[in-house]
């Protein structure tokens, strides 16, 4: 089964200690269902009509384990924490 990858970006940050109290309850939650943080934070260099705003990469076991991550209520709650402080983009891809 093919591994699979969530990809969040952030196209403004509105509130940003709504961003921080989403991330210190989404962080652990997506560790605990599998998720394994390989990047986040400040893109290095950007191109085309991308934002320079945070971005996070996320690897999963696979798409069922990523979706099953997302649609979970401990990341729910995550969300709710976040609410309007951010605008962001989320994609989960399979691998290759």
């Amino acid at each position: 089964m093919p591994k699979a990858y969530w990809i969040s970006t952030y196209r403004s940050i509105s509130d940003p200690a709504a961003l921080a109290e989403y991330a210190r309850i989404a962080g652990p939650a997506i560790q605990a269902a599998g998720g394994r943080f390989l990047a986040r934070g400040l893109p290095a260099k950007v191109y085309e009509a991308a934002v320079n705003e945070r971005a996070v990469l996320i690897e999963f076991d696979s798409v069922e384990q990523a979706v099953a991550t997302h649609d979970s209520p401990a990341y729910q709650l995550a969300l709710k924490a976040l609410g309007d402080g951010a605008v962001r983009d989320i994609r989960i891809v399979e691998a290759l």
